[in-house]
């Protein structure tokens, strides 16, 4: 008896172990994801009294702060990119760093005179890559084509192009001592098909083959052109002044620009939307009179400048050398460089220049053209000539020494009516009565 009760003992202790022992192997064996799993079950349970909308918008308000300390760090960088632009620049905010490719067209027919525009074209350019010239010949003169060779055969950015047809042109009796104007209108209409349509360039600088040019020639239409794309109501930059005689400008104002309705020509630049628009009705003769039509041109403006940046020393032409002994002989070429590109030219914009328009007219001291002419003073230094009928410009255009003339109503120069001319000191602006009130 004795010696069964001892092994009974011994036996319930050893299970009673071995359970303990199981069991505790097994807490600790538990797999980890378990674990994980209800641990975040006890947090959820723990934290399922917080209101979900609150924390809603407690993110929300986050996001939120976020958004505005990112935007207001996006202001302070455009800001500091400004003023760096304006530091270097003048001014002018570009719109790319990258320079546009405007070739210059040379319209050349049979002066052998055309060296001396290729000659400065070539010395004033400041890269070929962006200016290449494009020589067109008409007529077939053979000494000329010579004279161009020369330059195409020792610069591979210039070409020469040739008018193929050389045929005559049949035209009114009482318009043949004016056949020229046709074969010219002829030539232009090839040579802008050329540079436009076959080469496709954006736009050209059109000059012909009498003209000198300033020295920053090149910079006027490279700082001129951006506004092109910016101002739908302007479709030419011109290098030309119609009224730049000397006594007729300011020539402490280089850089001063103009808007003017009257195609000025004689160094300008054309966009090849607009070349598509007129291609289709270019006229057989006259075109630069034609391009002075409002109908035509949609009564947009071009841009020219107070102080010419071309000279024409082409005496004899189609004219018969009468303007140029009359008008272009006297005009004044630029000789000061301006940085136009470093300027700001935004007050050439449509809104802007009529704003400045009706702000500055009405506040001008009015005088007759003779009180203009005949005055020494200098003050006031700005003021306003108002004429009602052609006739009272023309007459008032004479007596201050303007071109007289309209083309479609326009006078040369002119923007809405307004001509501007400095003399003797002052800032003139000859104005239609009816113009101050609806400008």
């Amino acid at each position: 008896m004795s010696f069964k009760r001892i092994n009974y003992r011994r036996i319930t202790t050893f299970l009673v172990i071995f359970v303990l022992v199981w069991m505790f192997l097994l807490i600790k064996d538990i797999p980890k994801p378990l674990k994980d799993v209800r641990n975040k079950l006890s947090a959820a349970q723990k934290y399922d009294h917080i209101d979900k909308e609150a924390i809603s918008q407690k993110v929300d308000l986050l996001f939120e702060r976020v958004s505005n300390e990112l935007e207001e760090s996006n202001r302070l960088l455009l800001e500091v990119q400004q003023k760096l632009l304006a530091r270097h620049g003048g001014g002018a905010v570009r719109e790319s760093p990258k320079k546009p490719v405007l070739p210059v067209l040379v319209v050349a027919c049979n002066r052998v005179t055309v060296r001396r525009c290729l000659e400065q074209l070539v010395k004033h350019r400041p890269d070929p890559e962006t200016f290449p010239i494009i020589v067109s010949q008409d007529c077939g003169h053979n000494a000329t084509y010579q004279v161009i060779k020369s330059f195409v055969d020792s610069d591979p950015s210039i070409s020469v192009v040739l008018q193929p047809n050389q045929s005559d042109i049949t035209v009114p009796k009482k318009m043949r001592s004016l056949k020229g104007y046709y074969k010219i209108a002829r030539h232009y209409k090839f040579a802008l098909d050329h540079v436009l349509v076959t080469l496709g360039h954006e736009a050209v600088i059109i000059v012909e083959d009498d003209l000198d040019i300033s020295p920053d020639f090149f910079e006027y239409f490279l700082g001129t052109y951006p506004l092109l794309s910016k101002d739908p109501t302007l479709w030419c930059i011109s290098a030309w002044n119609d009224n730049g005689k000397q006594s007729l400008i300011d020539l402490a104002s280089p850089g001063l620009l103009h808007r003017t309705q009257f195609f000025p020509g004689l160094g300008w630049l054309l966009r090849s939307g607009v070349w598509g628009e007129l291609r289709p009705v270019w006229p057989e003769a006259f075109f630069d009179d034609w391009l002075r039509d409002p109908a035509i041109i949609k009564s947009r403006s071009c841009i020219r400048p107070e102080i010419s940046r071309t000279y024409s020393f082409g005496k004899v032409g189609v004219s018969k050398g009468q303007y140029f002994e009359n008008h272009l002989r006297h005009m004044q070429l630029n000789t000061q460089f301006v940085h136009f590109t470093k300027l700001n030219l935004t007050y050439l914009l449509k809104e802007n220049y009529d704003r400045n328009l009706r702000m500055l007219l009405p506040t001008l001291v009015e005088m007759t053209a003779p009180e203009v002419k005949n005055s020494y003073s200098v003050a006031p230094e700005s003021v306003i000539i108002i004429y009602d009928s052609v006739p009272e410009y023309t007459r008032a255009a004479k007596a201050l020494g303007l071109m007289d003339d309209l083309r479609g109503g326009i006078p040369r120069t002119g923007y809405e009516g307004i001509v501007t001319c400095f003399i003797k000191g002052r800032r003139v602006y000859l104005v239609p009565r009816e113009t101050l009130r609806t400008i």
